[in-house]
Formats: structure tokens, C-alpha cells, sequence
């Protein structure tokens, strides 16, 4: 199995350089509104493990929200924001970009403060700047790039062959079925046609680290246990004051905001999603946060990592990450479906996952116990979205117009290929996938 890694490079932007960079990753897209694969600056098509990326601009729209707690906005810099995921090492994929996209990259980040005094390599450059993630999930941790194309491939094949020997045979027995796709793959395969890559061994290092985690921190949890247990009341004490405390800021996004983030939404059957905005000031709720960051990050590894979140099965990939000092949380998502589908599955599924993730922000609905409220008040919730929500100036796709239900499918039939069905019923089940 090959995992899935994460990066992003943030790096502050020259206030006389912002339109003439907001200019150049325009350059970089598509008529669709999505990044040109083949664009002079970074060429991502020339990466076949890359899943997705996008550059962005964070900005601090509504830093004066913290005024209703008393405290002065936190000054914070607009930054150049690159991140993606994928397949293998995030460093050994970074050497490599900085070998094929040097040019470009050293156009993108010559707008940025610091770049043209660097005294290092461009991929000190882009290690030095590098965001780590206080929790990220992927969908299907171990599916490659390479491995969604060629099942898409597959499917569209199989889909194509079943539809020709429906219509060119009288009655035909399920088994027998089978098999004719079965050797149609295997002649396609043989000539060219297709190819199904034998997944890679699962390197040493990261079983270790994956193992190391997968027991490691339950232990740890079992080990504090006496002392988080006699804090535990204080905690929910301080909480609850704090809640009860917290100040509505009940505003509603500004149309002109919306009309700029929906230009680049639904122009293919997945969605871009960036939030940024501070977290609520001091050091409890701080580090609360950090903790149930560290639970998320946990579940995602080794609970929630064969295509479901929770209930929710149209998320290909997430993450959090503190910025500005810590003083503030940029979250990052890629989805299936519109926005509002988006939310109201998150809503209608797992509110509670959001209130727990999300209820330290600044400006989000008020919350009992970290729990309840909060993304159950519907509108308060959305409109706070809204409000926080950044537009990619690009994002790249490797595998445009497919789902995470469709990519599931697809291992599904690969898998029915793969491993020969108990019984006619199980035949049958895998040909309606089709």
C-alpha cells in the first residue's frame, strides 16, 4: 500500500506585489474556472502523484470579530497559501517539484517577502515555509492516483464489454458471464489496452509509525487517565462558563463575498472548501483544541480511512491547520456535490463532529458541552461559513468527474475481477455495480 501524504507551503505576501500575483495564478487556469493541467507556472499534470491542489490567498476578513470578546483583531499578513495531497513522501514529492516547476514556483513566490533573500535551495524555500497539519483525513487511504485511473478505465471497459454481450447473446448464465468479462479484461490487458498496477508494498517506516500511533497514544490517554479524570470537572466547569459567556455574532455573509465564491463553485461534480478565521482567545480554549485535534487526527488514521467520515461519504480529503501564531485555524476540504448538500449532510449527520472541531472559532454559533447547538442552529451556521470561507484562485483535480462513491464502485469491480464470488448472488451483486 502507498499512503497518502499532505503539504502546504504559506509564505506572506508583498502588499505591492498582491495584484500582480493574483494575476499570474489566474493565468494558471482553464476556461472551466479549474487549473489548466498544462499551465507554464506549475505544470500538474506532469505529477502522477498528485491528487489534488490549490493556491489560494488567506486573508483575514473578519478578524474585528474578536472585538465582541474584548480582544483587538490579531494583525495577520495576507499569505500565498499551496497545498495537496499525495501519494508517498510529502518531501520526496516536494524535491520533485522543485525540479520540474522551479520556474514557475520562483515566479509564484518572488511576490512573497523573504523569497528573493532566501540563501538556500527552492526546496529549502519550500520546507522552511511549510504548514504542518494538526489533523488531516483522507478518503481511501493507499488509493493512488494511478490506481483511480486505471479502475475508471476498468469500469468504463467492463460497463462497454456487458453491454455488447447482453446484446449479442440469448439467455446467458451469470457464471458464464463472469467469465467472458474476465477474459476480455485479460486479452484488453494483454494487448494494451488496460492495466491494473499490483498495489505496492506498504513501506516499513510508515507501518511502524502507523503502529507506533495506533497504540502508543491510547496508552498514553490510559496512562493520564487518573489525572485527566480528577481535571475533567474543572474542564467541563470552564467550558460551559466560557459557552455561556460567548457572544453571538450572528451576521450574515456579504452578497458580494458569496457571488466571488460561487464563481468557481460546481464547475465539475466535486468542490473546493477553505475556512479561515482565529480561534476564541486564551490558552484553555487553545489548548482543548489542540487536544481534540489530536483525536481527530487519530480517528482519521486509523478509524475513519476506508471512505467514510463519520457518516459521510463525500469527503475525499480535509485538514486543519493552526496559523498566525496559533492565534488562528485555516481548514481545507475537498467534497462531492454542491455546498449546500455539503453542509446540510455534515448538519443532518455528524453536528456534533462539527461543534466539537469547530465551536472554539470565533463567530460560531453558541454550543452546550461542545455538543449540542451550534451547527443545529442552521442558518447561524451556514451564514458563519460563508462569512469564513476563502475562494481558491486555483485548484487542480487528477481525476475530474469522478466521486468518492464512483472511486469506491470502481475498487469494488476491480476487486470482484480480483477474487472469485462465493456464490451466483455475489455474481449478481457485483454486476449491478456496473
Amino acid at each position: 500500500m502507498t499512503p497518502q501524504s499532505s503539504f502546504m507551503i504559506v509564505s506572506p505576501i508583498l502588499t505591492e506585489q498582491r495584484d500582480s500575483l493574483e494575476t499570474l495564478l489566474a493565468s494558471m487556469n482553464a476556461p472551466s474556472g479549474q487549473a489548466d493541467p498544462r499551465n507554464e507556472v506549475i505544470p500538474f499534470g506532469n505529477f502522477d502523484t498528485l491528487h489534488n491542489a490549490r493556491l489560494l490567498i488567506i486573508e483575514a476578513n473578519t478578524a474585528s470579530d474578536i472585538e465582541a470578546f474584548g480582544w483587538q483583531p490579531h494583525e495577520f499578513a495576507p499569505v500565498l497559501a499551496f497545498l495537496g495531497e499525495v501519494d508517498g513522501d510529502r518531501d520526496t514529492f516536494l524535491a520533485h517539484l522543485a525540479i520540474v516547476a522551479s520556474t514557475g514556483l520562483s515566479r509564484l513566490f518572488s511576490h512573497c517577502n523573504g523569497f528573493e533573500t532566501h540563501k538556500g535551495t527552492l526546496l529549502a524555500f519550500l520546507q522552511t515555509h511549510s504548514a504542518p497539519s494538526a489533523a488531516t483525513y483522507i478518503n481511501w487511504i493507499g488509493r493512488t492516483v494511478i490506481q483511480v485511473h486505471e479502475e475508471s478505465r476498468l469500469q468504463a471497459f467492463l460497463a462497454e464489454t456487458l453491454d455488447s454481450l447482453q446484446a449479442s447473446s440469448e439467455a446467458i448464465d451469470v457464471r458464464q458471464l463472469r467469465q467472458a468479462l474476465s477474459t476480455a479484461v485479460e486479452l484488453a490487458i494483454h494487448e494494451g489496452k488496460l492495466t491494473l498496477t499490483p498495489e505496492s508494498p506498504t513501506p516499513w517506516s510508515y507501518r511502524f509509525r502507523t503502529t507506533l500511533d495506533l497504540v502508543g497514544f491510547p496508552l498514553i490517554v490510559l496512562a493520564l487517565s487518573p489525572v485527566l479524570l480528577l481535571a475533567s470537572p474543572f474542564v467541563l466547569w470552564r467550558l460551559r462558563s466560557l459557552e455561556q459567556s460567548d457572544p453571538d455574532i450572528d451576521l450574515r455573509p456579504d452578497p458580494a463575498h458569496v457571488d466571488r465564491l460561487s464563481v468557481i463553485e460546481d464547475v465539475d461534480v466535486s468542490n473546493q472548501f477553505n475556512v479561515f478565521g482565529d480561534v476564541k482567545p486564551g490558552l484553555f480554549r487553545y489548548y482543548l483544541l489542540k487536544a481534540i485535534m489530536r483525536v481527530v487526527d487519530y480517528t482519521a488514521r486509523h478509524v475513519y480511512k476506508r471512505g467514510f467520515l463519520g457518516r459521510v461519504r463525500t469527503i475525499h480529503c480535509a485538514r486543519w491547520v493552526f496559523l498566525n501564531d496559533r492565534r488562528s485555524m485555516f481548514f481545507a476540504s475537498l467534497y462531492d456535490g454542491s455546498l449546500e448538500s455539503y453542509m446540510d449532510d455534515f448538519i443532518n449527520k455528524v453536528a456534533f463532529g462539527l461543534n466539537l472541531t469547530f465551536s472554539h472559532g470565533v463567530g460560531y454559533p453558541r454550543t452546550r458541552w461542545m455538543i449540542k447547538g451550534g451547527a443545529e442552529l442552521e442558518q447561524p451556521f451556514k451564514d458563519t461559513l460563508r462569512r469564513h470561507q476563502l475562494p481558491s484562485a486555483v485548484w487542480y483535480r487528477a481525476h475530474p468527474g469522478l466521486t468518492a462513491f464512483d472511486m469506491a464502485r470502481n475498487t469494488r469491480l476491480r476487486q470482484g475481477l480480483e477474487r472469485y464470488p462465493r456464490n451466483d448472488a455475489a455474481i449478481r451483486h457485483w454486476l449491478d455495480e456496473f
